[in-house]
């Protein structure tokens, strides 16, 4: 299995517990690519440095722990090293040459996330329309800087080459992205005259096995972020008249790359077209208010904050009886569940009924 090593930059605006939970979040983030996380490099600064994102000591330590030999005790030798932000590229190619190791930014792990998880049609597009739009800016830095002429007489580069293949490409993939996407909203138009209720929240919070338990229906579940990508949408069971069909979305994440979400879009589109946003928080996770906020302001910026919502705490089973209740006191009109008890699940389906 290769190794890991993240990389941090605590800024003034971060408390302890963020900037702890952001590189937990990032841990988990770089295991589901396969990776072991071998170690943390962290560092309290001001602001990040516009060069190399940590400071001359800091970036002297961390190019000690890549070259140290493999094998011989201590920490294993990093094969990536992994920043906990969004870095330019011109930082990415600085890192590598200051550390000899390949370089990833947190956005570029979610990107390649997506893209290995992506299985319909319009998930693949949207996120290669993603991927494409992300790489295109760090084009120049990634080539071996040789810029050489290539093409009979065009005096283009082949940096130039890139990224009009790029563009190409993007224009190609866009046009496709609108055929499909008149199918979907056709689809969407066939149930418009249906009640419908949309699981929403933070990537593994649970939404994919409420969506089972409520439907019956056999949507992947598994443990790992950004298990589901793909729409799927299923009439509530046993079946109510008139019926109720339930969506579950892809998950939401702290920083979250502009461009996934823009891609995304038309897929989040369920959520505004829903009667009833069912907001999925996993109650277990120590990091669950700040999860709350980050998927409240992804509502807010695909314009679904005033959708009515209800929210509900799946995973209680995990917690004691005391954390029980004082999740309770802090979120009276929350629902309180775990999907892996039919009682639990009778309830949200009863209070789902009772809202329409």
């Amino acid at each position: 299995m290769p190794f890991a090593l993240l990389v941090g930059v605590q800024l003034p605006a971060i408390d302890d517990f963020a900037y702890a939970a952001s590189l937990d979040e990032l841990s988990h983030l770089v295991e589901t690519l396969g990776y072991e996380v071998v170690g943390r490099v962290s560092q309290k600064r001001s602001v990040v440095d516009g060069k190399t994102v940590l400071g001359k000591g800091k970036l002297e330590e961390l190019a000690g722990l890549t070259a140290a030999p493999p094998g011989q005790g201590g920490t294993p030798r990093p094969d990536l090293l992994v920043i906990d932000q969004e870095i330019s590229p011109s930082q990415v190619r600085n890192l590598e040459q200051a550390t000899g190791a390949r370089v990833l930014d947190r956005a570029g792990v979610i990107m390649e996330i997506f893209h290995r998880h992506a299985r319909s049609r319009e998930a693949r597009v949207q996120v290669e329309i993603a991927r494409l739009k992300y790489l295109a800016p760090r084009l120049r830095e990634m080539s071996s800087g040789s810029e050489r002429q290539r093409g009979a007489g065009a005096g283009e580069t082949d940096v130039d080459l890139d990224r009009r293949a790029v563009r190409d490409r993007l224009a190609e993939l866009k046009e496709r992205l609108e055929d499909i996407q008149r199918e979907s909203d056709w689809r969407r138009s066939a149930r418009a005259d249906h009640l419908r209720v949309a699981l929403v929240g933070y990537t593994n919070a649970g939404k994919s096995s409420l969506m089972r338990a409520l439907t019956g229906s056999e949507v992947l579940v598994a443990d790992r972020l950004f298990a589901t990508l793909d729409t799927t949408v299923r009439a509530l069971r046993p079946e109510t008249s008139p019926r109720v069909l339930v969506t579950d979305t892809v998950g939401f994440i702290d920083k979250l790359p502009h461009d996934l979400v823009a891609s995304f879009r038309s897929t989040l589109a369920e959520a505004l077209e829903a009667s009833l946003l069912l907001h999925v928080v996993d109650a277990s996770d120590p990091g669950h208010e700040l999860q709350l906020g980050v998927t409240r302001a992804v509502l807010r910026e695909i314009g679904a904050a005033d959708v009515p919502s209800r929210l509900v705490f799946n995973k209680i089973d995990r917690l004691s009886a005391g954390e029980q209740a004082d999740l309770r006191n802090r979120h009276p009109d929350a629902l309180l569940l775990s999907s892996l008890r039919p009682d639990d699940v009778a309830a949200l389906r009863q209070a789902i009924i009772d809202f329409f």
